[in-house]
């Protein structure tokens, strides 16, 4: 944009991860509407807690209260509600934190959108491919008997698409797998990111 110059400071991101201890990047957590991401994610950072990885979590429910209260859920504003959260979490990333987002985020071209703003290596996809169904049966906020009722609109998996991920890095079917077993899933997988420091 016209007349803006980033400025450059002293302290690097590598600089930042290294007083941590640890990498910093962004697990982004998508699935339906009740499939179980915000607990998974919460577990995650419970167990990145107790190895002392310094840790945030972003959830759409909590950012739509504040950053992204003016965002309605039509696909501009869906698009739009994902692009700050990419480049908060960027933000994040350069603070050296490990970021974990629990986000539908029913659009492929706007996870694609949060890889380029983060970077390939720092994204881990994790889809929690729980069923409709089962999220319909869950629906722990009321929220499906509410879009079938017609009290909500462009709700996703009622009346609203989902394009599910073609290529996680981890995919998570909430029948199928505990909470534990998801846990220690994803710690597996995201080890060796922790041990390289920027």
């Amino acid at each position: 944009m016209k007349n803006i110059v980033p400025h450059h400071f002293s302290i690097s991101k590598e600089q930042r991860a290294q007083q941590k201890g640890h990498g910093a990047f962004l697990i982004w957590f998508t699935g339906l509407s009740g499939s179980g991401k915000s607990t998974i994610a919460n577990a995650v950072e419970e167990a990145l807690y107790t190895q002392n990885i310094h840790t945030y979590t972003l959830d759409g429910d909590n950012v739509r209260k504040g950053l992204n209260t003016n965002l309605s859920f039509s696909p501009e504003d869906r698009t739009e509600n994902i692009r700050r959260i990419a480049e908060v979490s960027n933000l994040m990333i350069d603070a050296g934190l490990v970021v974990l987002a629990a986000f539908v985020s029913p659009y492929a071209k706007d996870r694609a959108n949060i890889k380029g703003v983060v970077g390939h290596t720092n994204f881990v996809e994790v889809y929690v491919s729980t069923p409709v169904e089962e999220c319909e049966r869950r629906d722990v906020k009321g929220l499906y008997a509410k879009a079938k009722a017609g009290e909500i609109t462009n709700f996703t998996g009622v009346s609203a698409p989902y394009e599910a991920p073609v290529a996680p890095a981890i995919q998570i079917n909430t029948i199928e797998t505990t909470v534990e077993e998801a846990v220690t899933q994803i710690l597996q997988y995201i080890e060796p990111k922790l041990h390289t420091n920027g």
